[in-house]
């Protein structure tokens, strides 16, 4: 049961800082006029879709990651050539369907020879039928059917690339900055669980105790109430209790604690931990709480927020001074990390989420090619040149990136479950 309820909480947190960053993208483009094709969740084949209007929401098998498929970002649509033989649906005057092969056997179509076509900015097409020939309007949003494959047209206004540099730069930027946002909400969510410290404590509880350290070995609990130490009293001062731990390193300690209202007498001997100084018990101490308000939690969310992202700018310029594999992780790692966190309940889950959450947000604004922020800087360029780069070279840029990002991800998942088997 434990199982599934970790297995459960890497699911829904993977679903939701991605899912929200889509979300973004999703919104921002639609409410430029953008067609959006697809919002998926995960990558390689789909295991379920459904179509909600113009867009086809989908699952995929691989959780990490998603995206939301832009009308003329790619490649889409079959290519309809003159003299190509289709067929033509007609309702209320408009072309609603366009079938490209007759291997559907619809009814009520009319097939023809074309003679011209224009699925972008004149939606029309001429078409030869028997020697006669006919003039259609097409609908905004007709379909072309090609093996019983629907796909929809997009017009030029309705295509990426006809909006103006804003529009395109807050489609892209919306996508991070929803992940922020989440965090900002979640952080939220963990201080009205937890509370905030109350002023002048008077006494620390002992919070998680890592299994197989001194505090553990001692018989320490969750919830115990330090009251003394070697007969000094504790009150309220962590760091006071902190250094007395760091300096009896390899010396027993008596501890009176209270647990359910009860004294008990524990020796607990600190010991060293590789790559930290002193004495060490393994124990997280926790301050006597109280519930915070609106505006304490607001605060506190903002403060989580920007020293959560302010940590991870640091790490990300220690690994560009210092690169090493072993300081990367991928999804084999974020998984184990996430089953540990897990295991110490909903409010540390929520607060991790919300670190992931703004790990993704600043990642995907890094200026690498394939990333959004690579993204924002060609709009940056064409904003400042007037007018784009191409488009097969601004491709051609985006698609080494992101072949160099799947390798270098492909190297860290290895290193990752090497070092899982290596203990």
């Amino acid at each position: 049961m434990e199982m599934l309820k970790i297995v459960l909480y890497i699911f829904c947190m993977f679903f939701l800082v991605v899912a929200v960053h889509e979300w973004g993208h999703y919104y921002f483009a639609q409410r430029a006029g953008i067609l959006v094709r697809e919002f998926a969740i995960g990558f390689g084949p789909k295991i379920f879709s459904y179509k909600r209007k113009e867009t086809q929401f989908t699952f995929r098998l691989l959780p990490f990651g998603g995206f939301a498929r832009m009308a003329g970002e790619d490649p889409e649509l079959v290519q309809i050539e003159p003299g190509q033989r289709i067929g033509v649906k007609v309702l209320d005057g408009l072309v609603q369907k366009i079938y490209v092969d007759e291997l559907t056997n619809p009814r009520n179509v009319i097939f023809g020879e074309v003679v011209h076509i224009d699925l972008e900015e004149q939606l029309c097409i001429e078409l030869n039928v028997e020697g006669d020939s006919f003039k259609f309007q097409v609908d905004p949003q007709a379909i072309i059917v090609n093996k019983k494959i629907g796909t929809q047209i997009a017009p030029k206004n309705r295509q990426y690339a006809s909006k103006t540099v804003g529009q395109r730069a807050l489609a892209i930027f919306a996508g991070p900055l929803m992940n922020f946002i989440l965090a900002f909400l979640l952080f939220g969510v963990y201080v009205q669980m937890t509370g905030v410290p109350v002023d002048n404590p008077t006494y620390i509880q002992v919070g998680e105790v890592t299994q197989g350290k001194p505090a553990d070995v001692a018989g320490l609990k969750k919830g115990d109430i330090v009251s003394t130490i070697n007969g000094v009293s504790v009150h309220g001062d962590q760091d006071n209790m902190i250094n007395i731990i760091t300096q009896s390193k390899d010396v027993p300690m008596k501890w009176v604690i209270l647990r359910n209202n009860q004294k008990m007498n524990l020796t607990v001997t600190p010991r060293a931990i590789e790559g930290q100084e002193g004495g060490k018990v393994g124990v997280a101490l926790v301050l006597p709480t109280r519930s915070a308000g609106f505006l304490e939690t607001f605060k506190m969310s903002g403060k989580y927020t920007f020293e959560t992202s302010k940590l991870i700018f640091s790490g990300l310029h220690q690994i560009v001074q210092n690169f090493s594999l072993n300081d990367l992780g991928g999804p084999v790692r974020t998984i184990e990390e996430t089953g540990k966190i897990a295991k110490s309940g909903i409010e540390k889950m929520i607060f991790w989420t919300a670190m992931i959450s703004i790990n993704l947000g600043i990642f995907n604004l890094l200026p690498i090619p394939a990333l959004d922020g690579s993204r924002l800087v060609f709009l940056g360029i064409e904003a400042v040149r007037g007018r784009p780069i191409e488009p097969s070279r601004e491709g051609m840029v985006h698609f080494v990136g992101f072949a160099m990002l799947f390798l270098l991800m492909i190297a860290v998942t290895y290193n990752d479950i090497l070092r899982l088997i290596n203990g």
